[in-house]
Order: C-alpha cells, then sequence, then structure tokens
C-alpha cells in the first residue's frame, strides 16, 4: 500500500506540472475553447492527467498574461460567446524548445533502453 501512496504522490505533482504542456500541445494543433480542453487532455493523455476546469483557467490566464497565448471571442450555436485560444510565436517557441528539452530526452537510447530494461524486469 505504501508504494500506491508514494506514486500518487508523484504523479500529482507530475501532473500538476504538465499541464502547461498538454495545453500548449493542444493549442499548437488547433484553437480551443477552455471547456472542451479538460475532456482532450484526459483523453490525449490516455486517462492518467485528469484536470478541473478552474486549472484550466488559471493556467490560461498566466499564458495570456505572458503572452504565450491569445484569445477572441466567437459566437456559438448554443449559448453564449466562446473564448478561443490560441499560440502565439512566443508559445510556439516556448512549447518547441521545451518539448526538444523534456520530452525528446526519453526518445535518447540511453534512456530508452533504461526505461524498456526497467520495465522489462517487471515482467
Amino acid at each position: 500500500m505504501k508504494v500506491d501512496e508514494l506514486l500518487a504522490q508523484w504523479e500529482d505533482s507530475y501532473k500538476k506540472g504538465l499541464l502547461s504542456f498538454w495545453i500548449l500541445l493542444l493549442l499548437h494543433q488547433e484553437e480551443r475553447y477552455a471547456y472542451e480542453m479538460t475532456a482532450v487532455i484526459a483523453e490525449m493523455s490516455q486517462g492518467t492527467v485528469v484536470v478541473d476546469e478552474k486549472s484550466v483557467y488559471r493556467a490560461l490566464k498566466r499564458f495570456e498574461d505572458n503572452q504565450i497565448i491569445q484569445s477572441s471571442l466567437r459566437k456559438s450555436d448554443v449559448g453564449p460567446p466562446r473564448r478561443y485560444f490560441r499560440l502565439t510565436k512566443l508559445g510556439e517557441t516556448l512549447l518547441r524548445r521545451f518539448c526538444q528539452r523534456n520530452i525528446l530526452i526519453f526518445q535518447e537510447p540511453q534512456v530508452a533502453t533504461a526505461i524498456e530494461n526497467l520495465i522489462a524486469a517487471e515482467k
């Protein structure tokens, strides 16, 4: 049971740090509104990252304040207008550099082999 508790704590911290990555990755693909991001993040992360709307809105506000994203209101077929978000050039550069420094490292042969060996040792 101790391992499960420790894993839950570690994953909670890990997931909070990755929220920025997931939001920016989604916005790299296309403009989106905040409400739809929570479902898409859960889907793309295969259910490993589940966030509430408040966390997404706080992150979007922070990104917009830092000129990483821009937003615009659009008419909606159902309900009030929606605020859509998109990456700025700064946001694109930031996401690219983050991926180069923190994501692609897992594809490096030494790291990939170490991970594969770890998983294989459990079988």
